[in-house]
C-alpha cells in the first residue's frame, strides 16, 4: 500500500543532512522525491563517518537519501534553469537548505516560484533565519548546539561543555521541516494557495529548552553542573548513571529514594520519600553508587523492574541490534543498492495503519534518474533531453560512469 503522502511531488535542492533527512521522512512517508543535484552532486556524496563507503558509495549519503529520485543539472546555465522551473511548476512542494541568498541569486527564490505555481509550498532552512545579524553565519550543528545552552549544562563539572554524539540541531529541524510542509499542504487543501515555510536550526534547538531556558526566564536562575556525573543540572538524586559490578551500567530516573534504598541495601534513608532530591544529592548518589557495584548490571535490572523501578540498561549499538523490542519496532530495515549492494539503515520511526509507508527506492546513484524525471516530470522529448545531455546542461548516469 502506498504511504500518506502518495501523489505528492517535492522538488528536493537540498544537501548535508537537515534538508536531505527531511526529504527522506517525507518520501518514506510516500511522497515523490526529486533530488536536483549539482554536475558533482550532493556534498554528502563525498563525505562518509569514519571514512566508511560501500563500493564507492557514502554510508552517510546512503543513510540521508533512499526513497529519492536524482537528476543531476548545471543550475548556472541558462537551459538548466529552465529545466528546474518546468519541475517546480508541476510540483507540490519545494525544500532548500542553502545559505540565504543562494535560491535568489539562482533564480530560484520564492517570489520567483510563487508566481510561477501559486499552489506551491516553498521550505527554506538555514543556519539562524533569514534576516538578522547572523544570517551570513554558518549553520553547523556543532555551533548552534554551543550557542543554544545545552553544551554547558552537559557533563561534569570541570569538564568541558559537552555537545551530543548525533547532530541533534540538524536532526530536529528535520523534524520541524516535515511537519511544516504537511501543516502547509493541510493548509493548501482548504485554502488552494501555498506558501512560504522557514525553519532554521537555532530556533530549532531552543526549542527543545522549552523547561530549561522556561525555568530561568521565570526566575530559575542557571543550574550548577553536578560533580558527580549527573546528566541533568536540574535533577536531583537518584536521577543518574551507574556502573555495576561488571562494568556496565544502568540508568535510574526519578524514584523514591526510601523504596530504592531498600532494594539496593543501603540504610538510612527511610525517611527520604522525595524521588527527585536536590539537598544531599550528591551524597546519596554516591551511598546508591556504591552499593549498585555488588551486583551485575542484569541482575539489577531483574530486582529493580520487577518493583517497577524506573531504571534501563545503558546500550550499545550491538546491544541495540539485538534487542527484541527494536526487532519488534521494525527499526532495523535493508534494501538492495545497484553499486552498494544490500544496505542496512535505520527504519521509519512512524507507523500508519491504512497507509503504511516502505523502502520504494534506495539512494540514488548521481542523475540515475537524470532522463526519466525530465520525461516524466518536465515533459521534455527525447530529442530535448539528448540536446540537454550533449550540451552538459543535465548529466545522467551513464555519463558518471555507470547504466541508469
Amino acid at each position: 500500500m502506498a504511504g500518506p503522502l502518495e501523489g505528492v511531488v517535492i522538488a528536493d535542492f537540498t544537501q548535508l543532512a537537515q534538508g536531505p533527512v527531511a526529504t527522506q521522512i517525507l518520501g518514506d512517508l510516500g511522497a515523490e522525491i526529486i533530488k536536483i543535484e549539482p554536475p558533482k552532486g550532493d556534498w554528502m556524496r563525498h563525505f562518509s563517518l569514519r571514512e566508511l563507503y560501500l563500493a564507492g558509495e557514502s554510508v552517510s549519503f546512503l543513510s540521508f537519501n533512499r526513497n529519492k529520485r536524482s537528476i543531476a543539472v548545471d543550475l548556472k546555465a541558462g537551459a538548466g534553469l529552465e529545466v528546474v522551473k518546468r519541475l517546480v511548476a508541476k510540483a507540490d512542494v519545494v525544500i532548500e537548505n542553502f545559505r540565504p541568498g543562494v535560491m535568489d541569486r539562482l533564480g530560484l527564490g520564492y517570489e520567483t516560484l510563487d508566481q510561477l505555481n501559486p499552489r506551491l509550498v516553498y521550505c527554506a532552512s538555514c543556519g539562524f533565519g533569514q534576516t538578522g545579524p547572523y544570517v551570513t553565519r554558518p549553520g553547523q550543528d556543532l555551533l548552534i548546539q554551543s550557542m543554544s545552552g545545552m553544551t554547558v549544562l552537559t557533563g561534569n563539572l570541570d569538564d568541558l561543555p559537552s555537545a551530543t554524539i548525533v547532530g541533534i540541531a540538524d536532526l530536529t529541524a528535520s523534524q520541524l521541516i516535515v511537519y511544516g510542509v504537511c501543516a502547509a499542504l493541510f493548509s493548501r487543501e482548504r485554502t488552494g494557495k501555498g506558501q512560504r515555510v522557514d525553519v532554521n536550526l537555532y530556533n530549532a534547538l531552543l526549542g527543545l529548552t522549552l523547561q530549561e531556558f522556561g525555568n530561568y526566564l521565570n526566575g530559575g536562575g542557571m543550574p550548577e553542573r553536578s560533580e558527580h556525573g549527573y546528566p541533568n543540572p536540574y535533577v536531583g538524586a537518584p536521577y543518574g548513571i551507574y556502573s555495576t559490578q561488571d562494568k556496565k551500567y544502568v540508568a535510574i530516573a526519578m524514584n523514591p529514594i526510601n523504596k530504592l534504598a531498600r532494594l539496593l541495601g543501603v540504610e538510612g534513608m527511610d525517611h527520604i520519600s522525595g524521588q527527585n532530591v536536590m539537598e544531599d544529592a550528591d551524597a546519596i548518589r554516591d551511598k546508591l553508587a556504591e552499593a549498585l557495584l555488588h551486583k551485575t548490571a542484569a541482575e539489577w535490572l531483574e530486582i529493580l523492574l520487577a518493583e517497577d523501578i524506573w531504571c534501563a540498561p545503558v546500550y550499545e549499538f550491538a546491544d541495540i541490534e539485538k534487542d527484541p523490542q527494536v526487532i519488534e519496532n521494525e527499526m532495523i530495515i535493508s534494501y538492495e543498492h545497484p553499486k552498494a549492494g544490500t544496505v542496512r539503515a535505520v527504519g521509519t520511526p512512524v507507523k500508519f495503519q491504512g497507509t503504511p509507508g516502505e523502502i520504494r527506492r534506495p539512494a540514488p546513484l548521481l542523475g540515475q534518474h537524470t532522463v526519466e524525471i525530465l520525461h516524466e516530470f518536465a515533459g521534455y522529448s527525447d530529442q530535448e533531453i539528448n540536446s540537454l545531455l550533449s550540451s552538459h546542461i543535465v548529466f545522467n548516469g551513464e555519463a558518471h560512469g555507470y547504466a541508469t
